[in-house]
């Protein structure tokens, strides 16, 4: 938790207090559920909550922006960006159902009120979104294909509506076939820790 701090030091009690219950839900739903590796749920707020609030460091979202997280898995990165943005909502899918069995839990625990959660294909998605955010191993060119038509055209904050991944290692071989990369953030700009190195946030503006 006091890695959140460290890089977070304006939390309210309430995001503080959420923040620092993950441990405890994670630690205990991934012992009946595995979403995270058992050798990195140690590591669960560096590598996972921390990693999530990257996105958090290229954009603040604007009261009433909608996202939705595509592939989420057991929450990540939307569970902790729905902490530090309650005014913001979020729409989390995943095509297994026992991930979504965790965020939902975890998301109860939470008192979270701006996550709803959605067992489906992304295909099967039609509302529209400001952005949509994933930390999946989907190529880009795929996911956009795939999310194209949930941008909104109507625009509400000082980033223009797109998809914004997590991804690490070498990213030059993907992105040279996407037309509108607009940003590639090494999170090493922001984290000093050795695991955030190889990290980045790849924002692409979806023209709508």
């Amino acid at each position: 938790m006091d890695i959140i701090l460290k890089y977070f030091p304006n939390l309210t009690d309430e995001q503080k207090q959420q923040f620092a219950a993950l441990d405890a839900l994670y630690h205990d739903w991934n012992a009946k559920i595995n979403v995270i590796s058992r050798k990195d749920i140690d590591n669960l707020y560096e590598h996972h909550v921390l990693h999530s609030l990257g996105i958090a460091e290229i954009i603040r979202f604007t009261p009433g922006t909608k996202v939705m997280d595509l592939g989420c898995g057991g929450g990540f990165p939307g569970i902790p960006l729905a902490i530090m943005y309650p005014d913001t909502q979020f729409l989390l899918v995943d095509s297994v159902r026992k991930k979504l069995t965790v965020c939902q839990e975890v998301i109860n625990a939470l008192g979270l009120k701006n996550v709803e959660v959605r067992w489906c294909r992304a295909e099967e998605i039609k509302e529209k979104f400001d952005f949509v955010v994933s930390r999946a191993v989907m190529p880009l060119t795929d996911l956009i294909k795939i999310i194209r038509n949930n941008i909104s055209k109507h625009q509400q904050n000082g980033l223009p509506n797109g998809l914004i991944c997590l991804k690490g290692g070498e990213l030059e071989h993907e992105v040279l076939p996407v037309k509108n990369i607009s940003d590639i953030t090494p999170l090493s700009d922001y984290f000093e820790e050795e695991y955030f190195e190889t990290k980045k946030v790849v924002y692409t503006h979806i023209k709508v």
